[in-house]
């Protein structure tokens, strides 16, 4: 099994026991031979830490086991919960609270024994950096735990989004499969008897006219053609109904976006609009799906970001129209649903022209939303 990289904490951890040993040392030198264990030993404690992200426990065990053989050599003295304590902090982030903190008490628990052994006071023992130890064994614990709480609960919000998201797209999908079924049954309704009559009346036509009898060749043909006009008019009337409900009324165009601006800027946020190229002539869904892009990124603006000012550029050239709506904000949180639904539904109206659209945040820590429609111009 590959050997994990070690992250900056565990590094930065490891540098600061070698770190301690080096001090103690220093501090208090000794013969050269106790100068080459105390390294040893630094190289042990300090190493270990690299390897605790995919073995903790064995790792404690190791730094445990090593600080107490330096003690037993009487190497110079640099505390007892310090050197351990990165090697607690470790284990308790990868989920071995219960474990380092169990581990943490024997270590106390064995240095108050080892003390009491020598002939120390035990209220020396007691007051001499014991409480101070233990404070450090248990912080350390409980921050490595705390850590690990936390990088779990941001998993598990993460987790419940991508579910929620998910479950919103299943719900559109059905949504959309429902309407397409309503839909294909509206016209089913509509032409399928129409059509029927057709067939009956085309055959009846062509025997007619095969046995020679004009009357009922006529009557056959008046009547397909009264089918026909009727199914044209329920037709017209299904789609008419069907376009009112998807629309609910026309959608203004580019020429619209000046008086969006103004009703924008009254609601609190300043906006400038410019507009660069000839921009009449172009298709009118193009139009509507520009100003629908403008007026949903320049709501999440005013709703989300917390923006001082935003900046409106339209851009008509060979290549198509170009739109750049740029805040001072910072852009939609991730928490509000609506920003989501609404960029979604951005890029949705670009991909049904053909066109593309791409919303993040910018150099200067604002954010922009910037949308690119082919078009092809009607000529005079």
């Amino acid at each position: 099994m590959p050997i994990a990289r070690p992250t900056r904490v565990e590094a930065l951890l490891a540098l600061a026991v070698a770190a301690l040993v080096a001090i103690a040392v220093l501090t208090d030198p000794g013969p050269a031979s106790r100068v080459g264990l105390a390294a040893a030993f630094a190289v042990v404690l300090a190493g270990s830490l690299l390897l605790a992200r995919q073995w903790p426990l064995p790792v404690l065990l190791t730094t445990s086991v090593a600080l107490a053989l330096y003690y037993v050599l009487d190497l110079p003295a640099m505390g007892l919960a310090a050197p351990v304590a990165p090697a607690l902090y470790l284990a308790a982030e990868r989920g071995r609270a219960l474990a380092a903190a169990a581990i943490g008490a024997v270590l106390l628990a064995v240095s108050v024994t080892a003390r009491l052994v020598e002939g120390d006071d035990l209220a020396v023992v007691l007051g001499a950096g014991l409480g101070s130890e233990a404070a450090l064994v248990a912080a350390a614990v409980a921050l490595g735990d705390a850590v690990r709480n936390r990088r779990s609960l941001r998993a598990e919000y993460a987790r419940r989004a991508a579910a929620a998201d998910e479950e919103r797209r299943r719900e559109a999908a059905a949504q959309v499969e429902a309407e397409r079924v309503r839909i294909a049954r509206e016209l089913h309704d509509t032409l399928g008897h129409a059509m029927s009559v057709v067939a009956v009346q085309s055959a009846a036509a062509q025997e007619a006219l095969d046995d020679g009898d004009g009357p009922a060749a006529r009557t056959a043909l008046a009547a397909i053609r009264t089918a026909g006009a009727g199914a044209m008019t329920e037709l017209r009337a299904t789609v008419g109904t069907l376009r009112r409900q998807a629309e609910r009324g026309p959608a203004p165009g580019l020429d619209g976006l000046a008086a969006l601006a103004e009703r924008v800027t009254g609601g609190g946020l300043p906006v400038d609009l410019h507009v660069e190229g000839e921009v009449d002539g172009l298709p009118v869904v193009t139009g509507a799906t520009a100003y629908r892009i403008v007026q949903e990124a320049l709501t999440n603006t005013l709703r989300h970001a917390h923006a001082g000012r935003a900046t409106v550029t339209v851009c008509a050239d060979a290549a198509g129209l170009t739109l750049d709506v740029v805040d001072d904000g910072r852009g939609p949180a991730p928490g509000p649903a609506g920003a989501r639904h609404g960029l979604r539904g951005m890029t949705e109206r670009v991909e049904l022209l053909g066109g593309a659209l791409d919303a993040g945040t910018t150099r200067d820590g604002g954010y922009r939303v910037h949308a690119h429609l082919p078009v092809r111009r009607s000529r005079p």
